[in-house]
């Protein structure tokens, strides 16, 4: 889940926010506008839960890792990379996938390390979680897939990866969606404590600090990620089916230690790797974002984040807050995903709605 309670309470940046209230059910209809022509295309109906699967889903090697994804739409069409987080999967997606696949993008959707079929290439490898790793695990992806510059969406884990390779590596996002905005954080903000209240929303973090908390994870893993979504997302009436089909994704072996280690990797418990500190120290700056960007927010998000207007300032570039209505919790693209895709259209071609 998202570190975004932190900067709300620690970071409030700006004073001014543009915030759009969206009906994730109420969009325009299908135009003839193309991916990157600056002019918006709209994105047709969907019933959330209509797609159950993905029909391509490939495994590449790329820098430490064998990446497992899904890919659709026509290969030449503008690269859309899609980002999941914390206990989710790439099935966050399997609706908004094949929205913008039909609007000619060619959508890549991975599976992060320690999630699915995405597996690390040596067993000598340190288990990291930590928060630039995930995003340089991303520009690997990029690379070995000759993408030289896409569009970044993504909510919880995925939105600060997309969010960092923004902050980070400019010339490789063509734009970002990012659910719940700025979510770049550092060990060294996580220091300033929080009202008890606010404290009580990182109850699992603190447990994943413990040893009990990771052996408990590891054994109740199923549970204690449908427990998650439970509160992350009151309102979204998921079934069993829906969230098994993620949850099969948790039994990658290396799963338990990936989580683990960047929630204590958070707290300043667990220690990253000496060759990423270079990037650590200019996300703890808090980089100012500067590509076109869309920020999203679900009317029911029952995880910690930010009020939008505590992150404004953190985007110079073209910019625009939606607040997407209808009970639509934290996951919102798998419970908005018509919403999420309108989204990514318009970030590509950034037309105001």
């Amino acid at each position: 889940m998202t570190e975004a309670i932190n900067h709300g309470r620690r970071r409030i940046l700006g004073t001014a926010a543009m915030t759009l209230a969206v009906s994730p059910f109420v969009m325009t209809g299908t135009t003839a506008a193309q991916p990157g022509s600056g002019k918006s295309t709209g994105v047709p109906a969907i019933s959330p839960g209509t797609n159950t699967s993905f029909s391509s889903l490939k495994q590449i090697n790329a820098g430490l890792l064998n990446v497992g994804y899904a890919e659709a739409g026509p290969a030449d069409g503008p690269a859309v990379i899609l980002l999941h987080g914390w206990p989710y999967d790439i099935h966050s997606f399997v609706d908004v996938t094949p929205l913008l696949a039909s609007a000619g993008y060619r959508v890549i959707v991975p599976y992060l390390r320690g999630y699915g079929s995405t597996r690390f290439l040596s067993n000598r490898t340190f288990r990291n979680g930590q928060q630039a790793v995930v995003a340089v695990d991303i520009i690997d992806l990029m690379d070995a897939l000759s993408i030289k510059k896409a569009i970044l969406a993504g909510f919880d884990w995925g939105a600060r990866t997309a969010d960092m390779i923004a902050a980070l590596w400019p010339e490789r996002c063509k734009a970002l969606v990012s659910v719940s905005g700025y979510l770049i954080g550092s060990p060294e903000a996580n220091k300033a404590a929080l009202p008890p209240r606010a404290e009580l929303q990182w109850w699992y973090q603190f447990y994943f600090a413990t040893e009990r908390g990771r052996v408990g994870y590891d054994k109740y893993r199923h549970d204690f990620s449908k427990l998650i979504w439970q509160l992350a997302s009151p309102k979204w009436q998921f079934d069993d089916a829906t969230f098994d089909r993620t949850a099969a994704s948790f039994e990658n072996p290396d799963h338990v230690a990936i989580v683990i280690h960047n929630y204590r990797w958070r707290l300043g418990l667990a220690n990253g790797e000496a060759k990423y500190d270079h990037l650590e120290k200019r996300l703890a700056e808090s980089p100012v974002i500067t590509v076109p960007t869309i920020t999203l927010e679900g009317d029911a998000n029952g995880a910690p984040h930010p009020e939008p207007e505590a992150y404004r300032m953190k985007f110079s570039g073209d910019y625009a807050h939606r607040t997407i209505k209808g009970g639509v919790g934290h996951n919102l693209p798998q419970e908005a995903p018509q919403a999420f895709a309108q989204a990514v259209v318009d970030a590509d071609g950034f037309v105001r709605s």
